[in-house]
């Protein structure tokens, strides 16, 4: 997992963390863990530079596509924001920071990558159920990924991606396949999907899950990735067969307004939706019902610029 460094403008002194490996496999730890420094490089708080556009384009870089930005990407998308802010200038800057940041959400990238594991997860383990206040007490049905898993998954079907540049097709065609290849054969995915399932259960599982009602052929087609094998046991066709729920066209539509506010939480404010300072999820049933009532227009229901503009996400950067 890579660690991207942010430079605030709060004058805090050194801060430490360390990193421990354990469990190796094929090899030996002699050094098992490292004490990492990040160096303060200011005495006094300064501005908050998330109001800088170059600024404010990088973290999009690393909050939404975990890496850092391609210098055409980051001066393109600068210059969607700079360019309202010159005189005589027709365009609002502050509608293009919440459309500049949304292009994030809704890029080829993010779309192939973070979505990606979001419905992989759907389609694997189904919901979680949270609790919310906003109105009566009741629960509801959330997704079931967490931050601390959805960083390092997303990490590695972005690895090395560059949407744009040559070959970056082939390059995230290999990541998933990678990836799901191992996704599979954890012992969580293994566990709730035993080997000893027919491939007919193991898909109407994946599929129930999703909250999908395929056609018959696509039920079939998926159905005979095993090959006509009484068992579920194939480990690659058990890919195939997840890969192509997680990426059934109905899901993607059904799912997309609730991944997109739960990233409003895993992007800006780098927190599950229900992680202090919230207790539960309130915030994301507000934001989700407001967003459908909108047809998933963003602007229209203020939620990107709602956190952008909050105390929380400002707060990550400088006073």
């Amino acid at each position: 997992m890579t660690v991207l460094i942010v430079d605030d403008s709060y004058a805090e002194g050194n801060e430490t963390f360390t990193v421990s490996l354990s469990a190796p496999v094929g090899a030996t730890l002699n050094n098992s863990t490292a004490t990492v420094t990040i160096k303060d490089n200011g005495d006094t708080n300064g501005p908050n530079p998330i109001d800088q556009a170059e600024f404010f384009v990088r973290q999009h870089y690393l909050d939404f596509l975990n890496r850092e930005p391609d210098a055409g990407g980051l001066a393109f998308w600068s210059n969607q924001i700079t360019e309202c802010q010159q005189p005589g200038a027709t365009c609002d800057a502050a509608v293009r920071r919440i459309n500049v940041s949304a292009a994030f959400f809704l890029s080829i990238e993010f779309q192939e990558t973070g979505y990606l594991v979001e419905r992989l997860y759907k389609s694997a383990y189904g919901d979680a159920t949270g609790t919310s206040n906003f109105g009566p007490a009741h629960q509801l049905a959330v997704p079931i990924v967490r931050l601390n898993e959805f960083l390092p998954d997303t990490q590695e079907i972005g690895r090395g991606l560059i949407v744009g540049q040559t070959g970056w097709e082939q390059v995230l065609e290999n990541n998933k396949v990678a990836f799901i290849a191992s996704f599979v054969q954890r012992v969580r995915f293994t566990t709730a999907f035993p080997t000893t399932l027919t491939p007919a259960q193991f898909v109407d599982m994946l599929f129930a899950n999703a909250g999908v009602t395929p056609s018959a052929s696509e039920r079939t087609s998926i159905i005979n990735e095993f090959g006509g094998a009484g068992t579920s046991a194939d480990a690659a066709a058990r890919a195939r067969a997840l890969r192509r729920v997680a990426e059934n066209s109905t899901l993607n539509q059904q799912e997309k307004n609730k991944a997109f506010v739960l990233m409003q939480y895993f992007g800006y404010l780098r927190r599950n939706p229900n992680d202090p300072q919230d207790t539960d999820y309130s915030g994301y049933d507000f934001w989700l019902t407001k967003l459908n009532q909108f047809n998933g227009n963003f602007v229209n229901a203020d939620m990107v610029q709602a956190f952008i503009d909050s105390g929380e996400y400002r707060g990550r950067f400088g006073p």
